[in-house]
């Protein structure tokens, strides 16, 4: 049996189901005890809330080893909790007085002071009710042997299916546990999958229903590429898939021999590959990939999952250490705070909207806030002094939102000429393109603007109004729609006619069928997750910009998506060996 849903991140994983369900805790526990085990109840209780402190310590400490400091504050928030007097009273009361055994008590008192936190108006202590069903789990996980997680070294790698995956969960999946996932919900471009395709770990989103009746410990085979999922294989379809594994592996491993090169075509257009990142860790990384340098920081993370916002100084430091870790040559485009759509800051204290994506978001906020933004434009121009870092506003939409972002700029630069420090005084200043507004008026903004980087993951969404995170829609959801395609190609003509660069930082800029035409269009730079880099490298060193202009002309003639990937398919056939 075959099922199908949205193709998240490449590769072949087969393995043996692992459900993680939203509530599978506590299942078989008994829900009461007798007055006589009162004591060592309570004692079963403070033993998991001690082992869970340990837990999140370690988690705490991994991710600072890792140069995550920003994210590792979300799990001192969780240490916080874990000593929190409301929430260890509730349950030692319900283990007393209403003779609870350990975990009925923990998931009582979780779940009533979660209800009171969401019940309040203030949107700071509603997204505090999140962390104390976390830590409310994760002690209930303790008390009941079940993980949330599998386990690792516990056997042959499963596959993860499950409702729905968290960024920080899949940033923890390890791959010795964990071969593959396949969540009901979710989008191509969700975090979950961007993280997963930067870990090159196979996924498939959005199956809706599809695997309701899927058992924990059957064989599947989960193929990333298609986004097919096989239920219950027969021996010689399992063979077929693991030789098809193995060639990958293979194949990934003589894509190293590209490390290093130039990224140029066949007739000598030379072309930058580099990476989205969302820390200095990412950018380690992305280095160790091949990567070029950095088409876009997600510098959104510096400011999630904390109590505080980040100083200048400590926005500095990640800025200036992504620069040393490529190098004062290298290109390091660091997009300012895109906050808001799906990524919200309760620090903030936003109003809640009904369509965040079309809302109070990105440079709207900067330019409401410019305090704020000040903070990061200051500590971006002090890092400039260290390496070739480029300024990228998102979602302009109009010539004045651009216009008065980069008075900023220039208010910033003054400041700090008034205080003696040193910055790139010619630091260059461009925009997302991610809006259709702004792609119309392509030609207008290459007068002022240094660059453009393309967003297609938001431009797509909302050329075609269709959510990108709605499974129904993936079909409209694809940059290769040719009214996308020729926004694309509009702005990269707007800017070539000013003799500015322009690069695409949207997930399209990594995509196999992609690459070509976005080479024939003249594309600059293409930005994407570190994986991809080596195997666009290897596609772009095989084919030459003339024949693939050629190409992009006729793409654009075309009326679907799967006419283009077939005309791609049928003159470029090397993208069925580079990827």
């Amino acid at each position: 049996m075959i099922v199908r849903g949205i193709a998240a991140s490449p590769g072949i994983a087969i393995g043996r189901v692992w459900r993680m369900e939203s509530e599978a805790e506590a299942a078989n526990a008994p829900a009461n005890i007798e007055p006589s085990a009162v004591e060592s109840e309570t004692a079963r209780l403070m033993q998991a809330i001690a082992e869970s402190a340990s837990e999140v310590a370690a988690l705490r400490d991994q991710l600072i080893a890792k140069g995550q400091a920003h994210e590792a504050e979300i799990f001192d928030g969780h240490l916080m909790l874990l000593e929190d007097e409301e929430l260890l009273d509730r349950a030692r009361n319900a283990i007393n007085d209403e003779l609870m055994a350990a975990e009925a008590a923990i998931a009582a008192a979780r779940d009533e002071i979660a209800a009171m936190l969401e019940s309040l108006d203030d949107e700071y202590l509603r997204e505090r009710a999140a962390d104390i069903r976390d830590i409310g789990g994760r002690i209930i996980a303790r008390l009941t042997g079940r993980s949330d997680m599998p386990p690792a070294g516990g056997g042959d790698p499963v596959i993860i299916v499950a409702p729905d995956l968290t960024p920080s969960h899949t940033a923890q999946l390890d791959p010795s546990a964990v071969a593959g996932f396949v969540t009901l919900q979710g989008g191509r471009t969700s975090h979950s999958a961007i993280i997963a395709r930067a870990n090159g770990i196979p996924a498939i989103v959005g199956m809706g229903d599809a695997l309701a009746d899927l058992r924990a410990g059957e064989v599947v085979i989960l193929d990333g590429e298609s986004g097919e999922l096989h239920i219950a294989p027969s021996e010689i379809v399992i063979a077929e898939f693991a030789a098809r594994r193995e060639a990958e592996r293979a194949k990934r491993e003589g894509l190293q021999s590209l490390m290093g090169l130039d990224s140029v075509s066949l007739d000598g257009v030379r072309v930058e590959l580099v990476a989205n990142i969302g820390s200095p860790a990412d950018a380690v990384s992305a280095k160790e990939r091949g990567a070029e340098g950095v088409g876009l920081y997600r510098t959104e993370f510096l400011y999630m999952g904390r109590d505080t916002l980040p100083s200048e100084d400590e926005q500095y430091d990640a800025y200036v250490s992504v620069a040393r870790t490529f190098g004062p040559d290298a290109p390091i485009v660091i997009r300012t705070m895109d906050i808001g759509g799906d990524k919200e800051l309760p620090l903030l204290e936003l109003p809640k909207e009904d369509n965040p994506f079309l809302g109070y978001r990105a440079i709207r906020i900067s330019l409401d806030r410019p305090e704020l933004f000040k903070t990061q434009l200051r500590a971006i121009l002090r890092a400039s002094a260290h390496g070739n870092l480029k300024i990228m506003f998102p979602m302009i939409a109009t010539l004045a939102e651009w216009r008065a972002a980069k008075a900023l700029v220039d208010a910033c630069k003054e400041e700090l000429h008034g205080e003696g420090a040193a910055f790139n005084e010619a630091i260059e200043c461009g925009i997302m393109i991610e809006i259709p507004a702004a792609a119309l008026l392509a030609d207008r903004f290459a007068k002022e603007v240094d660059f453009f980087s393309i967003g297609t993951n938001d431009l797509t969404q909302y050329t075609c109004a269709a959510d990108r995170m709605n499974q129904k829609l993936a079909a409209l959801n694809d940059p290769l729609q040719p009214a996308v395609l020729h926004l694309i190609e509009r702005v990269i003509r707007a800017a070539r006619a000013e003799g500015k660069w322009a690069g695409m930082c949207g997930e399209m800029a990594g995509q196999p069928h992609a690459v070509p035409i976005l080479l024939g269009l003249g594309l600059h730079e293409f930005s994407m997750s570190a994986n991809a880099v080596l195997p666009a490298r290897g596609l772009i060193r095989g084919i030459d910009q003339a024949s693939m202009a050629a190409l992009a002309a006729e793409a654009l003639e075309l009326e679907t998506p799967d006419a283009i990937r077939a005309l791609v398919e049928a003159r470029v056939p090397a993208i069925r060996q580079a990827y």
